[in-house]
């Protein structure tokens, strides 16, 4: 997902021309998505349908706007090509982190609440280096062999970019496949924490 943000803005500006400016404008309908849902919206979908069933559907929404961002043409437009994707993300990610912050932090115990905070953020952080280098080195390995080949440049950097977002959303999918068959509902990990150290989760994400 960090991943999406530096081969989108690449994308946008490599390949369809923007500056500094309209790129920013272009990640802004993401960016408003997700602070609405963040401030708003999020806690009352964890605290309605559990952060478990919440995460799950914005994961998928997450592979979508990937997926979908590997149909980006070179010669594609804001308003087909972009802002869909843009959607989608922001949806998916305004209720995936809420939700997995709420599972993080749902078995910790008041006294180990603020190093499993931590360990989060810092497993986020780190995680998101390792992919975005992963990422950045697969697409510009074949953006390089498809130049060597004798492609035009915009075409060959457009493939590696949909290389990028199609292995993003692979990972986000394979995550899927964890968080179905290993997370456990925040009230079981509550109830494992002790009942006298377990509080609400989304209280100790916040």
């Amino acid at each position: 997902m960090f991943g999406m943000f530096f081969m989108g803005a690449l994308y946008l500006e490599r390949v369809l021309g923007y500056d500094a400016l309209e790129i920013g404008l272009a990640f802004l309908p993401a960016t408003l998505v997700m602070g609405v849902l963040s401030l708003r919206y999020s806690e009352r979908l964890v605290m309605r349908f559990g952060a478990r069933r919440t995460l799950l559907p914005g994961m998928v929404l997450i592979a979508v706007g990937l997926a979908l961002f590997t149909q980006a043409p070179v010669d594609g437009s804001y308003v087909p090509d972009v802002l869909p994707v843009m959607i989608l993300l922001g949806f998916g990610i305004g209720v995936s982190f809420p939700a997995l912050m709420t599972l993080a932090m749902s078995g910790a115990t008041q006294a180990d609440a603020g190093l499993a905070s931590g360990l989060v953020n810092t497993t986020a952080q780190v995680g998101g280096a390792l992919g975005l280098a992963v990422l950045a080195t697969l697409s510009t390995t074949r953006s390089d062999n498809l130049i060597d080949s004798g492609k035009p440049t915009t075409s060959a950097l457009t493939s590696g970019y949909h290389l990028a977002f199609l292995v993003g959303a692979g990972l986000v999918m394979a995550g899927l496949v964890v968080a179905l068959t290993t997370l456990k509902p925040e009230e079981q990990a509550a109830g494992e924490a002790g009942p006298t150290d377990a509080r609400p989760a989304y209280a100790e994400a916040a």
